[in-house]
């Protein structure tokens, strides 16, 4: 990877941060509402996985799938930043147009086949997703991004055990931030590596530091070529740490400040943006200059774009219920 790269990786990563600060802060204002979960923290995860995944490609590029921490995985898939705000906003201009909210950001045409509030949901889905890869004889994948917490529903087994089964080109990607909701790991499951319970599946499983980018895109590339070439399903399991609190009516106070401190010393982009500096790549002139220009960007064009757009009509409450009136923006490959 060139040093462009690099130093884009930095900044997406520190857009992805502050796009996701000014949520918390659109929330407090009460421009955002309903249920919020951020990302803060996590950001080396999403960016490093879907660099090395073949997103951006609209309809041809490969499924992703995710729970209700989706803000960024939607971006990174290629989502607009602007529509994903506006979602957030419950706006008419928004990837959902309005109606889902920050737990089911959804943009099919890029393949981004959403969020889901429901704790185990995605799993089943993303197997249907490669399912259907397989059956168009295509070397595309489905990602399936997952939180710890959400390894003990039955679907999760149910899913892993279908996918070894089938063959099928999913790869599962945990991101194990260490709990679920207030509930630490091991408090609630008795094989906290995550990695190690695909043995009862035959699956390839593999764990990471999930704070270090390279780390994380080093890991997913060979995950990647393992299911997009052999056809068959990866478990990768990245630790990481979420820096806010599972929700915006989350006080942490389960978690002790001196663990919060330990993990903050491992800040994603503190680590990424070190190691720029020492090689060279950029200086600390530069990231303050890229600060300014993300400010800029998402308060003049994303959170504008979201606030000046107009709400879902009252009239229009049962559209998209049912198929009788779709938006033709959202018919995918599968259904011409």
């Amino acid at each position: 990877m060139n040093e462009a790269d690099r130093k884009r990786l930095l900044r997406e990563m520190m857009f992805y941060r502050r796009f996701e600060d000014r949520c918390f802060e659109a929330y407090m204002e009460r421009k955002i509402g309903g249920f919020l979960h951020l990302y803060s923290g996590q950001e080396a995860v999403a960016t490093g996985v879907l660099e090395k995944a073949r997103v951006n490609r609209g309809t041809d590029g490969d499924y992703v799938i995710t729970g209700y921490r989706d803000h960024i995985h939607a971006i990174k898939t290629g989502a607009p930043p602007r529509e994903v705000m506006a979602e957030l906003y419950g706006k008419e201009t928004g990837s959902s147009r309005g109606r889902g909210g920050s737990m089911h950001i959804f943009d099919p045409t890029v393949n981004f086949m959403g969020g889901y509030a429901l704790v185990g949901q995605p799993f089943p889905l993303a197997a249907g997703l490669a399912l259907a890869c397989k059956h168009k004889s295509t070397d595309q994948i489905a990602i399936c991004f997952l939180g710890d917490g959400a390894n003990n529903q039955g679907t999760f087994h149910e899913t892993m055990n279908m996918a070894s089964i089938w063959d099928l080109p999913v790869l599962f990607v945990c991101e194990n931030n260490q709990y679920a909701i207030g509930t630490r790991i091991d408090r609630s499951t008795a094989v906290t590596d995550q990695y190690k319970r695909m043995c009862a599946y035959n699956i390839e499983a593999s764990q990471h530091d999930g704070m270090d980018i390279d780390v994380v895109m080093e890991a997913a590339e060979k995950a990647i070529d393992y299911v997009r070439g052999k056809r068959r399903p990866y478990f990768i399991e990245f630790m990481t740490y979420r820096f806010r609190g599972h929700s915006m009516s989350d006080a942490k106070g389960y978690r002790t400040r001196e663990e919060e401190k330990e993990w903050e010393k491992r800040d994603p982009i503190r680590i990424f943006s070190a190691r720029l500096i020492e090689e060279g790549v950029i200086t600390p002139e530069d990231i303050k200059a890229m600060e300014k220009e993300i400010d800029d960007e998402i308060e003049n064009d994303i959170v504008r774009f979201a606030e000046e757009s107009p709400p879902p009509k009252v009239e229009d409450l049962t559209r998209y219920v049912l198929d009788d009136n779709p938006d033709p923006r959202w018919i995918g490959p599968l259904q011409k």
